[in-house]
């Protein structure tokens, strides 16, 4: 079967997934990959033509010292080309892909896009390093694996908006990844797994990084990929050295606050966030 949006039959894609599979589990800092012109460059840009303007009330806005960004919520805001995109990525055949490359078996899609979908930071924004949260606020999922795509054309290394990926103890970043028209990157989520956006987007006003965020979940994970065996429905920030004492200490009042208060609070204050 061939499929739409890459160059290969489904055949093709899983053994791709086959063969790339032991690089993937092996690069530093923990598994992960990136791949160049992964989809068809003419339907990428049709998802591209269709971005939203984001920032209105019906979008997630993001602006304290740990993140300065915005994105969809949902899938109400994509359009036909998106839409049909984006389930292509949540299919049988990307998801047989996404276990031959990773090894997660029994990957489950988000049809809510819960964190996910579209994804802008504007000049002066960011995204500080950080481990995602490990489980689903409406599903009680477990989340497994990232997947990004970026849709920035012509875009200068001077800008930034590289995605850096950190190693367990915080020491320094292994990985960066500049965010390039039709790069594919993807890792597998702990809470040791350490990524972000952490310093200023310094591109012309007129530009903005963009990006499509998708995630997918298990039902159960092995155990030493949380720790103290936590689940979290909200994101756990890390300072690096150079951070300010602004970003630290509000994460400080927010661990003390998660770790003190009920539950039913605690997914309250997550829901007014967004």
């Amino acid at each position: 079967m061939q499929l739409e949006y890459i160059n290969m039959t489904a055949e093709e894609l899983l053994q791709f997934g086959t063969d790339k599979h032991q690089e993937y589990i092996t690069n530093p800092p923990f598994p992960s990959g990136y791949w160049d012109h992964f989809f068809k460059a003419d339907k990428l840009k049709e998802v591209l033509a269709e971005f939203p303007e984001l920032g209105d009330e019906k979008d997630i806005k993001f602006n304290n010292p740990n993140e300065n960004k915005l994105a969809t919520k949902g899938e109400y805001k994509f359009q036909e080309k998106t839409r049909h995109f984006v389930h292509f990525l949540n299919s049988q055949p990307f998801l047989d892909f996404l276990s031959n490359l990773t090894g997660i078996k029994n990957l489950i899609p988000d049809p809510t896009f819960e964190g996910g979908g579209f994804h802008q930071i504007k000049p002066g924004g960011f995204l500080k390093i950080h481990a995602d949260f490990n489980k689903h606020r409406l599903y009680n999922l477990d989340r497994r694996l990232n997947v990004l795509i970026y849709l920035n054309e012509d875009w200068d290394e001077s800008y930034g908006g590289h995605f850096e990926l950190w190693d367990k103890d915080m020491k320094g970043c292994v990985t960066r990844i500049l965010p390039l028209f039709n790069r594919m990157a993807m890792f597998s989520t702990t809470d040791f797994s350490y990524h972000g956006h952490p310093d200023v987007l310094t591109c012309p006003p007129d530009r903005s990084r963009k990006s499509i965020a998708l995630y997918y979940y298990t039902n159960g994970r092995p155990p030493e990929e949380v720790e103290n065996n936590k689940e979290r429905i909200s994101t756990k920030f890390v300072a690096r050295e150079e951070d300010s004492g602004k970003m630290k200490k509000y994460n400080r009042f927010v661990r003390f606050a998660e770790n003190w208060a009920p539950p039913a609070i605690v997914k309250i204050w997550k829901n007014k966030k967004r």
